[in-house]
């Protein structure tokens, strides 16, 4: 089953789903994968993991990053992009960040299978919800 890739159904569709739970990004050092390293973080649940040269960075909420004393220096609220996008959309997310970046919006999205998901500054959210919406319009 592909995604839509079709721009004007995908911002028309889109149908935004603001999450309340408070997610950060932490970064927690080399994971090693030949060595089932990521097991070691699985009690945390990270809804994502990304391993960069500099180290693995961690997508989870806020309340399990403060219970292992992870750093991080910003809070986000996760929005899911409820439409079904192709991996290979071409534009959806540019036309949906420029809309953010217009307004001041930091985004930080994160394209999974299924779904976009966009992780905005927790005292915007509302704000970032309202201008998705109106894509829809």
């Amino acid at each position: 089953m592909s995604g839509e890739t079709n721009l004007i159904k995908l911002l028309q569709s889109m149908e935004p789903i603001l999450y309340p739970e408070e997610y950060v990004f932490c970064s927690v050092g080399s994971i090693n994968p030949t060595n089932n390293s990521e097991d070691f973080y699985a009690y945390l649940a990270p809804i994502g993991l990304f391993r960069e040269s500099e180290g693995t960075t961690l997508i989870l909420k806020r309340e399990k990053a403060d219970l292992a004393a992870l750093s991080y220096t910003s809070i986000f609220c996760m929005i899911t992009l409820s439409v079904h996008s192709s991996l290979e959309a071409v534009g959806f997310l540019a036309a949906i960040t420029n809309k953010l970046a217009q307004h001041n919006i930091s985004v930080n999205p994160v394209s999974a299978y299924y779904h976009d998901h966009l992780f905005v500054p927790i005292d915007l959210a509302n704000e970032a919800m309202i201008l998705l919406q109106e894509f829809s319009k």
